[in-house]
């Protein structure tokens, strides 16, 4: 039984007559009987019973169509998803987000459009550190991911800025530079630092360091945050000062001011990255919004 068959049989099932059928198929009256005879005789009893004026459906005929409107729709269903998938418009595409990007209103305000214009398309997010995005990225575990610049490792991919941003002071409140608009990084000198781990983002870490040291603010106290992001509720606790992304501005924290740098020269970038061979038409789809 071939599925070309089953097509025929309710093209005639639905329309009771082998002639609007056949105009339907886009194939001539007499090959389309041949073929619902064949049917027939291969099941072993007729479908149709042939009035002078169209046909009607036997009562196994009946029992028959319902199965094979389903294993048509089914057949249907799994060529069109299959094209979609080849064409990068519907399936899965798993996104890695560092932790520091999530309030970076450019990436989101890229999903959205990518959403607008493939719904089909499943995005499975994982938001991880750094260390962690380049090595799942690496080993095919994600599909892209949306980092923050400098980044060592990711020299080893390609990379798509889609922001820059500038790095802010976050103060605890009632700090006594906290009603200063702008602050020179020398003010900080005597101040706790709450810094990400080093492993987490090295680059991005010898940037914040060496600009401190630029500025004749040479960082000796140190308290460690899992993360840039967790570092503001330590900011808030009164544990110190961070130096953090512009976007994390966004955070609604009572406990914590934000200040500008001085002269600032400490910039950061966010940008897509995504493995040079072999990339999934999806990833190109969203790279193309990117350009756009």
């Amino acid at each position: 039984m071939e599925l070309r068959h089953l097509r025929y049989f309710v093209a005639v099932a639905e329309t009771l007559h082998f002639t609007r059928a056949a105009e339907m198929l886009g194939i001539s009256q007499p090959p389309l009987s041949q073929q619902i005879q064949r049917l027939e005789h291969e099941i072993g009893t007729p479908l149709l019973k042939r009035l002078t004026r169209g046909v009607e459906l036997t009562e196994a005929g009946r029992a028959f169509l319902n199965d094979a409107n389903e294993i048509v729709q089914l057949a249907d269903h799994a060529l069109e998803k299959a094209r979609g998938m080849a064409r990068g418009i519907s399936g899965q595409m798993s996104l890695g987000f560092a932790s520091s990007v999530a309030f970076g209103a450019p990436v989101f305000d890229l999903l959205q459009r990518f959403r607008t214009r493939y719904p089909a398309m499943e995005l499975i997010a994982r938001e991880e550190n750094m260390a962690l995005l380049m090595q799942d990225l690496r080993d095919g575990l994600l599909d892209a991911a949306f980092i923050r610049l400098p980044c060592e490792s990711s020299k080893a991919f390609n990379l798509k800025v889609i922001a820059t941003e500038r790095m802010m002071i976050a103060l605890p409140a009632g700090h006594a530079c906290s009603s200063s608009g702008t602050i020179a990084l020398a003010q900080l000198v005597d101040e706790t630092l709450i810094m990400f781990p080093r492993e987490v983002a090295p680059s991005l870490y010898e940037l914040i360091v060496s600009t401190c040291l630029r500025a004749g603010f040479t960082p000796t106290r140190f308290i460690q945050a899992p993360q840039i992001t967790s570092s503001l509720g330590m900011v808030g606790a009164g544990c110190g000062i961070a130096l953090v992304p512009e976007s994390m501005c966004c955070v609604n924290n009572p406990h914590v001011t934000f200040c500008e740098i001085e002269n600032n020269t400490l910039f950061t970038d966010i940008a897509f990255a995504w493995r040079r061979n072999n990339p999934s038409r999806t990833v190109m789809h969203l790279l193309s919004l990117i350009s756009q």
